[in-house]
């Protein structure tokens, strides 16, 4: 899922840049694409601290892939796949396109910040992960079992009757 959200994520934007430049594309009512580049994160937040996003967002992606192993189901597996595949595509735009670090952002609605497929393909993952857990919680971790002793041990009961005895050969 990571891959294929990565390649529409990049696909799109590429259309975007090719073809968006210096004029918006009216789809119907208030939604159409427009081009903006963000060099900040959600809503603009942070704009002008593309080093500390990038470090952040590696770490984010590395705990993702770690975590990625002990998903509970498919379902969460796939959701998890939508929040890697969208954060390592903007992880990309701000590494690798030409734009000083900024995300290429291209889904206009009148009543929300421009986005992209990765944004959109991040925040269903999200929900998608908490649904998931919502509907397959993790079972609980197994408590470890209290020690049993082996036949014939000591039953534990301090008697103090060899406390301070020299040992003897064959003891």
């Amino acid at each position: 899922m990571a891959a294929l959200v990565l390649g529409l994520d990049q696909l799109t934007k590429s259309l975007a840049v090719a073809h968006l430049q210096g004029h918006n594309v009216r789809i119907v009512g208030p939604i159409g694409f427009r081009l903006e580049y963000n060099s900040g994160v959600s809503f603009s937040l942070g704009t002008g601290l593309t080093g500390l996003i990038i470090v952040v967002v590696v770490v984010l992606v590395g705990t993702i892939i770690w975590f990625a192993r002990r998903v509970p189901s498919t379902q969460a597996a796939v959701a998890v796949g939508m929040i890697l595949g969208g954060a390592i595509g903007n992880l990309l735009d701000r590494l690798v396109r030409g734009h000083h670090g900024a995300v290429v952002d291209f889904l206009y609605t009148k009543y929300w910040p421009t986005f992209n497929v990765a944004d959109a393909s991040i925040v269903c993952g999200c929900v998608l992960v908490a649904w998931a857990l919502l509907r397959h919680p993790a079972p609980p971790t197994a408590e470890l079992p209290e020690p049993r002793e082996a036949d014939g041990a000591d039953d534990g009961a301090d008697d103090g009757a060899d406390e301070g005895a020299p040992l003897e050969a064959g003891e």
